[in-house]
């Protein structure tokens, strides 16, 4: 028993009244342990008990989130009072340089923020698809300083809170659970309009992805400089992937404008030239 407690007042590192000794490697230990414990106690719970009441998977999620960064940020308080450092001495005499810091992290503070209003917010969860500055995404994770999202091309984009928080950001994810559409074609003048409708809403009534197809619509909406300009609205569950659905519906509809002879114009134009008579 002596020789374990001569091993635990062992010092390691002496640094003026600081010192530290194998003790305080085991109490540093035994608090990150205890911390990883609780965590994934709260997590397991957590989620059990969401999956038992049919909650959001993403609300819970962000509690989770919440809770864990408060565990952490008292486990380090605690670590820090077994390593010998007072954290209210330590941030009282660090005041100023506490100042100095924040000026130079400013933004990263300000991630920070907004990654903890997301989480307490809410408006912006898992799974969720956003559409910023103009790019399509699809959010995996909301840290407390970034979130990762996937794009359509499978490329993971690591987002800037800040970024969600203070920017124009479209949410396709609260909409209603389908979303409407729309493709735009032009024809040749000397088309047939009713034929041109027909083709287009069956076009779009043919693809496996669309929802509701009672409510699809062609529409005449203008004369164009070349061309009569149609467009087919239509609605679908597949936000993420409706580039690809675009894409099928506009192969079918050039596929029958060919077989009924219907002609995609080309932007024309007439030049005149006049002669100069003397």
């Amino acid at each position: 028993m002596e020789t374990l407690k001569d091993f635990l007042e062992f010092e390691l590192i002496s640094i003026g009244v600081y010192t530290i000794q194998v003790y305080t490697l085991v109490s540093v230990l035994i608090i990150f342990t205890i911390t990883k414990l609780i965590l994934w106690v709260f997590k397991k719970s957590l989620f059990r008990k969401a999956k038992l009441k049919n909650l959001d998977k993403r609300n819970t999620y962000a509690l989770f989130q919440i809770i864990k960064y408060i565990i952490w940020v008292i486990a380090i308080g605690l670590i820090l009072e077994s390593i010998g450092v007072k954290v209210t001495v330590l941030i009282a005499g660090s005041a100023a340089l506490l100042v100095g810091i924040g000026l130079g992290l400013q933004q990263t503070f300000n991630d920070v923020l907004s990654g903890i209003i997301l989480l307490s917010e809410k408006s912006i969860r898992i799974d969720d698809i956003l559409e910023i500055d103009g790019d399509v995404v699809k959010i995996q994770s909301i840290g407390l300083r970034t979130s990762k999202a996937l794009n359509r091309d499978d490329i993971s984009i690591i987002i800037p809170n800040s970024l969600i928080t203070t920017n124009k950001v479209i949410n396709w994810s609260h909409q209603a659970e389908v979303t409407r559409f729309k493709i735009d074609v032009g024809v040749a003048y000397a088309s047939d309009v009713d034929l041109v409708i027909k083709i287009l809403e069956e076009s779009a009534i043919e693809h496996p992805g669309i929802s509701n197809p009672k409510f699809i619509e062609a529409r005449m909406m203008n004369f164009g400089n070349s061309s009569l300009d149609f467009q087919v609205l239509f609605y679908s569950e597949n936000i993420f992937g409706i580039d690809r659905i675009k894409s099928d519906i506009r192969r079918t509809i050039n596929k029958k404008f060919a077989e009924n002879k219907v002609t995609i114009p080309f932007p024309q134009m007439d030049l005149h030239l006049k002669s100069k008579t003397y």
